[in-house]
């Protein structure tokens, strides 16, 4: 990973860092690798969208572990330095500078460290089609929902998830958000 944080402009990783902090302070659903890499790859940087997100997730791991050891700015500079080598000197003073301006705004509650978080709502759309025709079948007129939901996992990657529905599977999905509404209202 160390070779791909090379590869990334000062400017590119201070933006990661800090949206990886504002999403450790809940502030942010999570991080858009997505988006952030075709930024970079515009600005003709050859990076994928994988290994944007391991430095996501590595970079995720360093600040929250040191959030919940409370470490200081030199402490982590210094554990850096001794665990690893081959990290760029500006990533290291991108990583410095950050946790110095805003590392110990991450509250890590008790229950934040002791349980494994899921990911987090970010977005739904939705659309309603009609297959009209294939090439097997002239005339289908087939009703469907086709809905993306946008969600950040737990190391706040946000990823896209599309699927399709027939007008049955949707009348069930339906009554299952009708059946959680109910019981939230019992709340």
């Amino acid at each position: 990973a160390a070779d791909k944080i090379n590869l990334i402009p000062q400017d590119f990783f201070a933006e990661l860092c800090e949206q990886i902090i504002q999403h450790l302070n809940h502030k942010i659903p999570g991080v858009n690798t997505a988006e952030l890499c075709e930024r970079i790859q515009t600005s003709g940087i050859e990076i994928n969208v994988g290994d944007l997100a391991k430095i996501t997730n590595i970079v995720s791991f360093l600040f929250s572990t040191a959030a919940r050891n409370n470490l200081s700015t030199e402490e982590l500079v210094t554990t850096l330095g001794n665990a690893v080598s081959t990290l760029p000197k500006h990533a290291v003073q991108v990583i410095r500078h950050v946790w110095n301006e805003q590392g110990k705004s991450i509250s890590m509650s008790e229950d934040e460290q002791n349980t494994t978080t899921v990911g987090q709502f970010v977005d739904l759309k939705w659309k309603l089609g009609v297959a009209m025709s294939s090439d097997t079948c002239r005339s289908l007129k087939y009703p469907y929902v086709a809905v993306t939901l946008t969600v950040a996992d737990p190391s706040g990657q946000i990823t896209e998830k599309s699927f399709e529905m027939t007008i049955p599977q949707f009348k069930n999905f339906f009554r299952q958000f009708k059946e959680m509404a109910a019981v939230l209202e019992t709340v």
